[in-house]
């Protein structure tokens, strides 16, 4: 788990300078450096959607992202996930923070949602596990730790709290790494790619203030999409 750790690290170093330097900004460079990290985080998003059109990919693969992203977002608007997230966030709020205007749940949320959500996440965490070689953690490291300055800046330490939520991502995925080498090959790493990427297509339209999609409820589809790529292997 050398991987997860760094990533931490780099995600809590990120959130110390972030909140150090974010109070002397005015408003308007706060904005400014949030919608870079959208513009950069929609870039990053479309690259991974894309994964379905790559080598290992079919006719077909695009309907299974499609199906999995529609299907996730309607179990995650059932089960109200991004909400359970959000209470998570107000209860920590609450009880760390005495502003009633405190910005420390959508630091948090939005935090966790952009550091574990994607190929980078899933890829790299299975690779730590199997074979040792955090390379992968790595380079996510360094990406998550700049984009944790940008976040802080704006929305201050709640976004240190998202820490704990990639421990528990990529600890879980890299521990049990062993169940998920011989199911995320091929199509199937594609279609979750390709989701994951779509999601994060969400993330930066939410940071470019241009619309809530409720990214947290579609996370079922990074199941449900490469689920129904296996299924319909199966027959």
């Amino acid at each position: 788990m050398v991987g997860t750790f760094i990533n931490i690290g780099t995600v809590l170093a990120g959130t110390a300078i972030g909140t150090a330097v974010g109070h002397r900004l005015p408003d308007s460079m706060r904005r400014r450096v949030l919608a870079g990290l959208g513009m950069i985080t929609l870039v990053i998003g479309v690259d991974l959607a894309l994964a379905w059109g790559g080598p290992d990919t079919s006719r077909s693969t695009p309907l299974y992202v499609l199906a999995g992203v529609l299907l996730g977002g309607v179990v995650g608007e059932a089960f109200g996930i991004e909400r359970r997230l959000e209470q998570l966030g107000d209860v920590v709020q609450a009880r760390l923070s005495k502003s009633e205007h405190s910005t420390v749940s959508e630091g948090f949320v939005n935090a966790s949602l952009l550091f574990c959500v994607g190929s980078l996440t899933v890829v790299g965490s299975i690779q730590d596990g199997l074979t040792g070689d955090y390379q992968i953690l790595a380079t996510k490291a360094v990406l998550d730790g700049f984009a944790a300055i940008a976040l802080a800046a704006t929305l201050g330490w709640g976004v240190g709290l998202s820490a704990l939520t990639v421990l528990v991502v990529q600890g879980s995925l890299t521990l049990g790494a062993g169940v998920f080498d011989d199911i995320l090959v091929g199509e199937t790493l594609a279609v979750l790619t390709s989701a994951g990427g779509v999601t994060i297509i969400g993330i930066s339209l939410k940071l470019l203030d241009l619309k809530d999609v409720k990214v947290g409820n579609f996370l079922p589809a990074l199941v449900i999409a490469p689920a129904l790529v296996a299924l319909v292997s199966a027959f």
